[in-house]
């Protein structure tokens, strides 16, 4: 059996765009459309005619709607275009909009009167999503019409390589250790048979350090995860983990028993926490654990690995993003495939290639630092390089789908 070797990539970021400006010069054509052989991946409502001279739209409620455009591994991304209006009367108007990732349309311009080019800077929010475009127009009279053509995005190749912090030490390379020490309390916990895994100098330069609780497999405990709960802590998490359960009530008090030690003056974790930075997670039982508590409401995150629900609605639990992790050699993948599908919040999932059931935490663990420094930590740099963009950190090890991120 092969066990999955993940190599670090140096973390890169989004640059910060201004409101309004032209191409950069190193930008890359990510979509174009002139309409000269019909609406192209535009669809139409109300009265809309292509031709040489683009897309126009006519009177009442015309609109033209384009599919996904697809911006992983894009940043400082600029739309343009040009536009003419004919005819329009006071109170009439048309609309230039986008939506990310499905989400409501922003307008860009809303005006009666138009002719010649357009071009805007898209805001930071549509680097690396899913954008799409809509043009519409507001007149009482087919006389009444907007003409749109040279439908244009591009973006930059890439990302600044300077990484905006986060809440905790940038690091290079999560496949290493992090800048931690670390302390292990093997007595810890409500009923004081848990491992609090934590930064030794917690607190630290004001550092608050999110919370992981971690579920092990049935018929192994916290021991058996010791290397991985020690990778995590040393990146700056505090890690709890003890014997998991398919229920998932051990976790809600263990993250109440965190709270307490947050609060308390003679704990070695006194306000050094981030209680609204919280994940559960597990692997095998200890997944089902978390699927069974998912809808805690202080948790930002929940992490799956080789644990698919049984009857696969384990999912309807779910309300903030999570991470999906299986392997080609392990029986539990198929439940994990049905949840995939079941699955209505963000979610990333691989199946890693060389992987069976066991092994499956230690073939993942350094994609679950990358997530957890993306989802606790505020490094949204990461979504794109380690996860989402064609040549992301992650994405050469197995089988990847990924749904709203």
């Amino acid at each position: 059996m092969s066990r999955t070797r993940i190599l670090g990539a140096a973390a890169l970021s989004v640059v910060t765009l201004a409101a309004l400006a032209t191409p950069a010069s190193a930008a890359t054509t990510v979509y174009s459309e002139t309409f000269a052989a019909g609406l192209g991946t535009f669809t139409a409502s109300g009265s809309v005619a292509t031709g040489s001279y683009g897309a126009r739209l006519r009177g009442s409620a015309a609109a033209i709607t384009s599919r996904t455009i697809d911006l992983t591994g894009y940043g400082d991304a600029t739309l343009s275009y040009t536009q003419a209006t004919s005819g329009l009367d006071l109170g009439e108007s048309f609309t230039a909009a986008y939506s990310v990732d499905g989400g409501a349309f922003t307008t860009l311009e809303s005006a009666r009167t138009a002719s010649g080019a357009a071009s805007f800077d898209l805001p930071p929010a549509v680097d690396g999503r899913a954008l799409r475009l809509r043009f519409s127009l507001n007149a009482s009279s087919v006389l009444e019409t907007l003409t749109v053509d040279n439908v244009l995005v591009v973006a930059e190749d890439g990302d600044d390589p300077d990484p905006p912090g986060g809440s905790l030490p940038p690091v290079s390379d999560v496949t290493r250790p992090g800048p931690y020490a670390v302390t292990v309390d093997q007595t810890a916990g409500p009923d004081d048979d848990g491992w609090l895994v934590y930064p030794t100098n917690a607190g630290q330069n004001g550092v608050d350090h999110p919370i992981l609780v971690w579920g092990p497999g049935a018929g192994s405990g916290p021991a058996d995860y010791s290397d991985m709960l020690r990778q995590w802590a040393s990146h700056g998490f505090v890690v709890y983990s003890e014997v998991s359960s398919s229920s998932g009530a051990y976790m809600v008090a263990a993250l109440d028993w965190l709270e307490d030690q947050n609060a308390s003056p003679s704990s070695p974790l006194y306000q050094d926490l981030d209680t609204s930075a919280v994940a559960f997670g597990g692997h095998s039982r200890g997944s089902i654990g978390t699927f069974d508590v998912a809808d805690e409401p202080r948790l930002t995150t929940t992490i799956h690995v080789a644990g698919g629900s049984f009857d696969g609605n384990g999912p309807d639990n779910l309300r903030k993003p999570t991470l999906y992790i299986g392997g080609d050699e392990d029986f539990a993948t198929a439940n994990m495939e049905r949840d995939y599908t079941n699955t209505d919040v963000p979610v990333w999932f691989t199946v890693l290639d060389g992987t069976d059931h066991i092994y499956a935490t230690r073939n993942g663990q350094h994609i679950i630092t990358a997530w957890l420094r993306w989802q606790l930590a505020g490094e949204s740099f990461r979504r794109t390089t380690d996860f989402l963009s064609p040549t992301c950190t992650f994405c050469a090890l197995g089988d990847v789908r990924f749904k709203g991120l």
